[in-house]
């Protein structure tokens, strides 16, 4: 399928040049008007033009927002009839993609995904009088607007905001100004080549930590190359891993219902009613259609359905800088339960055929095991010839037993 767990994403080249004009050709046959956005890749100006061409090819309005963080799309997407934003996200510079929304903010679900992917390849076209027209809106207003609306900063908060060089460079550093917060910027020059990798791993941000003890902040935040996703720094200067983010959010917001992933964390459930899908925001983001608070997945996607369905880094960003506000992170993150993880993974060139063997729906969705005392989670890697499995005990006994059920279930997958 061409679509991924989040759209459609590729390195750059002649296929994805194709597919832009494809897309942009059939969401103008089901959509009369589609809001269009786009990162700060230097290929995105390229893939939109090619997108709107698409939309009034058949007849269909292109409403071009610019520059803008996903979630903006994803939220303003309520004043058209669909959303499309070029990005390939936390992915490298050579990298880009297309995301779809709904007017809700959610993600195409897998069957849109898919009946727009059996349409790629019959094209229509309108004639000459019936061309469809583009213009520009002001996507960013209404979506900052709706933010400010539902944040509160109790007392002065200061917090480090390095947006890596991303479309959250046109947007977060002025809603936080906005919201009465004091700002320290990095890498929030929107140039379309990232100062440090997209992806918001502790590994990257090693640089972080001294820069808030420096400037004694009460917190950082640091966003991928579209701001769908926000990860943190607490006020001790220490990275907040996305299973804790996770938890501090579902607190601070007395989410009673928690959608989350298969490969989150167990501590969760010690606060909130949880349903789990599969690895992938847009996952989440179905779920929390019809049951949730309040949802999220440890790699740095917070979806609040208070705003939209998508995952909102922005909206993130400023509900850490009024927690920072009203409560020590640090402390809340110290008194947090930490459960010791491990993983591994196996090289195999039968990933999928394996985990098929094994019953899993999905090869790359996998088989969660688990008791009260852990689980583990079996699952052929997407990018890779490989089987990875993740466990998680309340001690470091009960992640190494259910690590072992976890390598029992692919033993039983090679000899099937």
């Amino acid at each position: 399928m061409l679509f991924g767990s989040s759209g459609i994403r590729r390195r750059f080249d002649q296929a994805l040049i194709d597919t832009a004009f494809r897309v942009g050709n059939v969401l103008a046959a089901g959509s009369s008007e589609v809001l269009l956005g786009m990162d700060t890749r230097t290929t995105s100006s390229l893939l939109s033009h090619l997108v709107i061409s698409g939309i009034v090819s058949n007849g269909g309005t292109a409403r071009i927002a610019g520059i803008v963080p996903t979630p903006t799309v994803a939220f303003s997407s309520r004043f058209a009839t669909s959303g499309c934003m070029i990005t390939a996200s936390h992915n490298p510079e050579e990298y880009n993609g297309i995301k779809l929304f709904n007017p809700d903010g959610s993600s195409f679900t897998r069957a849109q995904q898919q009946g727009t992917e059996d349409a790629l390849s019959s094209l229509m076209y309108a004639d000459w009088q019936h061309l469809g027209k583009e213009y520009a809106v002001d996507a960013g207003t209404p979506h900052k607007k709706a933010i400010l609306d539902k944040i509160t900063i109790e007392r002065q908060a200061s917090v480090i905001v390095d947006c890596g060089n991303g479309a959250g460079s046109t947007f977060t550093p002025s809603l936080l100004t906005d919201a009465g917060v004091r700002t320290v910027l990095i890498n929030c020059n929107p140039s379309g080549n990232f100062a440090r990798p997209s992806e918001p791993l502790m590994d990257y941000l090693g640089y972080l930590g001294g820069i808030v003890l420096k400037n004694k902040a009460s917190c950082a935040v640091v966003h991928d190359g579209d701001a769908d996703r926000m990860m943190a720094f607490d006020n001790e200067g220490r990275y907040i891993g996305g299973d804790h983010l996770l938890m501090l959010f579902a607190r601070y917001l007395d989410a009673k219902r928690v959608v989350t992933t298969s490969d989150a964390s167990m501590i969760i459930d010690e606060i909130a009613e949880v349903h789990r899908t599969p690895v992938g925001d847009a996952f989440v983001s179905e779920e929390l259609i019809s049951w949730g608070d309040f949802g999220g997945e440890p790699s740095g996607a917070w979806i609040f359905p208070q705003i939209s369905l998508c995952p909102d880094g922005p909206f993130a960003a400023a509900l850490l800088c009024q927690i920072a506000s009203e409560w020590d992170i640090a402390e809340e993150i110290d008194a947090m339960p930490h459960y010791p993880v491990l993983r591994e993974s196996f090289k195999t060139d039968a990933a999928r055929e394996i985990m098929s063997s094994l019953g899993a729906p999905n090869p790359t969705d996998g088989i969660r095991l688990s008791d009260d005392d852990g689980w583990c989670l079996v699952r052929a890697s997407g990018t890779e010839p490989k089987i990875r499995v993740t466990a998680e005990g309340r001690t470091r006994e009960n992640a190494k037993a259910m690590l072992e059920k976890g390598k029992t279930l692919i033993r039983q997958g090679k000899t099937a």
